[in-house]
Order: C-alpha cells, then structure tokens, then sequence
C-alpha cells in the first residue's frame, strides 16, 4: 500500500510533467496551420483592454517607490547623482516584468482558466477531440501567443511610465537635478538591460499563459472545482515567475559585465 507522504510527491511530479508536456506542445504548434489568427486578435484585444489600464496605474506607484529608497540610498552614501541610473535599472530590469507578469496572470490568466475550465466541465473540449479538432491548437496556442505579445508591449510601458514617475518623485520631493538623473543613465544603464527585461517579459507571459490553461484543461467536477482552478493557476504562476525571474537575473549578472566593469 502506497502511503500519503509518497503519494503526495508522486502526484506533483506528475502534475510538473504534464504542465511542461503541454508548454511543449503548445511551443511546437504555434508553428503549424491552421493557425487561429481570428481567435488570437480577439484574445489580444481582450487581454489588453483589460490589463492596459491597471498596469499602467500600478507601475506609478512602484516607480515611485523604488526612486524614493535608492534616491534616500544613495544620498546617505553621498552618491546622490547615480540615483537616476540606479532607479532605471531597478524598474526596467526586475519590476517592470514582473509587473506585467503579475497582472497577466491574475487578471487575463484567471479569465483563460475560467473560459477553459467551463469548456472542459461542459465536456466542449471532449467534443473537439472527438470531431478530430485539436483544443490545444485552436483554443490555447492563440491565447498562450497574445499573453506574450501583451506581456512583451505592456513592458515598454511600464518601463516608460516607472521610469517617468521616478523622475518625477526624485526631482521633485527628494530635490534631485534634472540633469544628474538624465545624466546616470549612461553611467550605469546598458542596451543588454533592456532586452534581459523584454526576455523575462516574454518568458513570464508565456509561463502565466501555459499554467492558465494547463488548469482550466484539469480542473475538477463542478463550478466549484473551476473555481478551484483559477486560484490554483494565479498562485502556481506567480510561484514560478519569482523563481524564474531569480534564475534568470543570476545568469544575466554573471554573463553580462557591468558597465565600466
């Protein structure tokens, strides 16, 4: 007899290997036709009208903070003038991505987990498979692909906005120099920043894409167990982009000197 402590582990490597077979099969089919151009501009449109707004709203706040702290930072060590470039890189590199990721996945990842999880309890995607149709290919690759394409454009944005409103916060409350925060970019900031940033972004929208409809493809009997699935796939995606992001920033700091370095 098989006991819990066993079973337990067991059942979440078998969980872990199902959800990396899917994100491989979604990979490999994003690349076959028919390819569900109509049904990825909907998911597109839908996912950026409803995460533009609060992105956006909540980047403000995080640029804000970080400029504060490194601003309050670096006038303790009397190096004031890298306040601009230090902030840059705080927003454009780590908070910028996960920003997007976050929203990605607790807003549009919950509808994607919710729309496939009625599917699935109405036996929709049973039908599909029996008639020969590929749910995978027809409903999940077009909405893996727009939460990329979203993650990846609203990251500009929030870089844009984050870096704006810590400007703004450092040269107005802190009483920071315009030109010495312009002027710390170059000083710290390099192009590889921006696409390690852009790379988490993609990386993080397809993550938060695949968990989302890996559990709105399993979910349990029942509304109640759809429900289930939503709160299961927001927690399971924002455990792998922490760690994901961790990964991801320690290989990027030990490839890519610094500037000056």
């Amino acid at each position: 007899m098989v006991t819990p402590v066993i079973q337990a582990p067991a059942a979440a490597l078998r969980q872990t290997g199902r959800l990396f077979i899917l994100a491989a099969t979604v990979f490999g089919q994003s690349f076959r036709r028919p390819f569900q151009f109509r049904e990825l501009i909907e998911q597109f449109w839908f996912i950026a009208g409803v995460t533009i707004l609060p992105t956006a709203l909540v980047s403000i706040p995080f640029g804000a903070i970080i400029s504060l702290q490194v601003g309050s930072l670096t006038q303790q060590l009397g190096a004031q003038s890298f306040t601009g470039g230090a902030s840059v890189l705080a927003v454009v590199q780590q908070a910028s991505p996960l920003i997007v990721a976050l929203l990605i996945s607790g807003v549009a990842g919950s509808a994607i987990t919710a729309d496939l999880g009625s599917r699935t309890i109405r036996e929709e995607i049973d039908a599909m498979q029996v008639l020969g149709v590929s749910p995978i290919q027809r409903l999940v690759v077009p909405r893996v692909l727009a939460c990329v394409a979203v993650a990846v454009l609203l990251n500009g944005l929030v870089s844009c906005v984050g870096v704006a409103g810590g400007y703004f916060f450092n040269v107005i409350m802190q009483g920071g120099t315009p030109g010495a925060y312009l002027a710390s970019f170059s000083a710290l900031a390099q192009l590889p920043d921006l696409y390690v940033s852009e790379l988490k972004a993609l990386i993080f929208g397809f993550l938060a894409g695949v968990v989302a409809a890996y559990r709105g493809l399993n979910p349990r009997s029942g509304p109640k167990g759809v429900g289930d699935a939503v709160n299961q796939a927001v927690v399971i995606t924002f455990l792998l982009l922490f760690f994901v992001n961790l990964v991801i920033t320690g290989i990027y700091l030990q490839v890519v000197p610094p500037k000056g370095g």
